[in-house]
């Protein structure tokens, strides 16, 4: 009998973290200041860990901190007291690349998990058994891999032994997302969190001989995106990826907004509940999931390797990101016919506004008025952050998300 796969969300701080548990994560996946993938300074302290945690567990849920860097020798001297630190916040389990961290995890944290992070590059069954003969509760396997390869390491791994994989998101041109080109080209290690993204840059070719002249590579006026990888989307055969023996399907974006990831949260939720309603019968992805992932900024969208690498697209072309919905509003309160909210984006009357609502229902409306903190009626919400009060009949919930169409979407 195949497990019921855990949903697993991006918490890149603690607003981020308890929008992923409203909209319909099982688990979270966060990140100190120092010592995962996605470094920087809006990641979690100890004490905010521990609410996050605490958060996760009041309402049965689970989180994870990611120490998946490949720390050098100075950084183990501050490691063991950040492991302690995070086990007595209450983290669940830690994701690790690194065997010395592992090693350390096993001694400062007595009793967790541990995940082996993509970053470990787990490819076939023999890698997968002896991370399990390690001590490894589960490992993410590596993104270059096909459903048929998933299906023979599920088959040939201990069956106590979880697989975790990604089912959306950005993707590294990199084999298991362990790249050098930030370093060379920046001094920034992406193996330590700081990658400065230059696989998304604009590339030209220029001759030795011939200084200045730059010549395209590719396709598209404005240069070519040789390196940049489409975005993976898997909304449409997430039965499939059941069906291979995954565990927890991962969601990408630590550095993506909250409303990203209560979006696409959400998307991947109602995905798996409607395969969860009937997993022996014909799945078909709810139109409404594929209309959600519409609505998040993200580039062209891609089924990664799954099916083999010649289905793994590059948007050579382009490679930036498509938008075409903008989010303008949180609602905290409604009452009576009456929504009070806080400005994320401008809006103005006579725009349609679309809610997105905790359940993953939507709410389509038009305010016939604006209030702002002050109780005067306004044409629209220019001020960052400003509360104000609009009509809306059908009852929205705290945390509701507002947003419009753009006029001229980004297609």
């Amino acid at each position: 009998m195949l497990p019921i796969p855990e949903l697993l969300a991006p918490a890149g701080d603690l607003e981020r973290l308890e929008y992923a548990l409203r909209y319909g994560a099982d688990a979270v996946y966060a990140g100190l200041t120092e010592f995962g993938m996605r470094a920087a300074p809006d990641n979690f302290t100890p004490e905010q860990l521990a609410q996050g945690a605490a958060l996760c567990h009041a309402r049965g849920k689970k989180l994870y901190l990611t120490l998946n860097t490949l720390p050098t020798n100075r950084d183990l001297e501050r490691l063991p007291a950040a492991i302690r630190e995070a086990w007595a916040a209450g983290a669940d389990a830690f994701i690790v690349a690194d065997l010395g961290v592992l090693a350390l995890v096993k001694q400062h944290a007595p009793g967790a998990e541990v995940h082996l992070s993509t970053q470990a590059g787990i490819t076939n069954w023999a890698a997968a058994r002896a991370a399990f003969e390690l001590g490894a509760k589960r490992v993410v396997l590596a993104r270059e891999l096909s459903l048929a390869d998933i299906a023979e390491i599920r088959q040939k791994a201990p069956a106590e032994l979880e697989l975790e994989a990604f089912v959306h998101g950005a993707m590294c041109m990199s084999v298991s997302g362990r790249c050098l080109l930030s370093q060379h080209l920046t001094g920034r290690d992406a193996n330590r969190g700081q990658c400065a993204q230059p696989c998304r840059w604009k590339y030209y070719l220029m001759e030795e001989s011939r200084p200045g002249q730059f010549m395209e590579v590719g396709e598209g006026e404005g240069g070519s995106y040789i390196l940049s990888a489409c975005d993976l989307c898997t909304a449409p055969f997430i039965d499939l990826i059941c069906g291979a023996g995954i565990d927890s399907l991962k969601i990408e974006g630590r550095a993506k907004t909250f409303y990203y990831v209560a979006s696409v949260t959400s998307a991947y939720r109602q995905a798996l509940d409607a395969f969860l309603q009937n997993p022996d019968g014909e799945y078909r992805c709810p139109d409404r999931v594929l209309e959600e992932l519409a609505r998040t900024s993200h580039r062209r969208y891609s089924p990664g390797f799954y099916f083999g690498p010649e289905k793994a697209r590059q948007d050579s072309a382009g490679g930036g990101y498509i938008r075409q919905w903008e989010f303008v509003g949180v609602v905290e309160e409604w009452r009576e016919g009456v929504a009070r909210c806080t400005q994320r984006g401008k809006f103005a009357l006579g725009e349609t506004l679309e809610a997105l609502l905790p359940t993953g229902e939507t709410v389509c409306f038009a305010p016939a008025w604006i209030t702002n903190g002050a109780g005067e009626r306004v044409e629209a919400t220019p001020h960052p952050m400003m509360a104000y009060t609009i009509p809306c009949e059908t009852p929205l919930p705290p945390h509701s998300l507002l947003r419009r169409r753009l006029e001229a979407a980004q297609e």
